[in-house]
This record gives structure tokens, sequence and C-alpha cells, in this order.
């Protein structure tokens, strides 16, 4: 994806919220919280694993990758 950055220890992924979590199902709400967004137009940049992908996934509408 066009947010991968090569850095020395290893591959990063910037995400953005752009969708808020009300009136989504809680879990929705526990994977923005988990990824360290919380609140509209966050910007976290995370280690590119699997399991941040997944999470990434589940809240897709919600969240912009950049």
């Amino acid at each position: 994806m066009a947010g991968n950055k090569q850095t020395g220890t290893g591959n990063t992924v910037t995400v953005r919220q752009i969708g808020s979590p009300i009136r989504r199902p809680s879990d929705q709400r526990a994977t923005l919280v988990g990824l360290g967004l919380n609140k509209m137009h966050r910007v976290r940049t995370l280690e590119d694993t699997p399991s941040v992908r997944g999470m990434i996934a589940k809240v897709a509408h919600l969240v912009r990758v950049e």
C-alpha cells in the first residue's frame, strides 16, 4: 500500500481515523482503541504486522491508510 515506509526497524503503516465510532459495534470501537485511534483525524504510525493489518481491515470503513 502507499503508506508503507522502510525504516531501520522494518515496515510501518500510517493510519488516520476518518470515521466516528459513535453508533458502531463495541468490537469496532475497541479495535480503534487498540490501534491508538479514538478521536477523529488522529494519525498513528504502526508496525506493519499481520495483526495490525487485520485490525485495519476490520475497521477499514473508519480509517484511511496513508
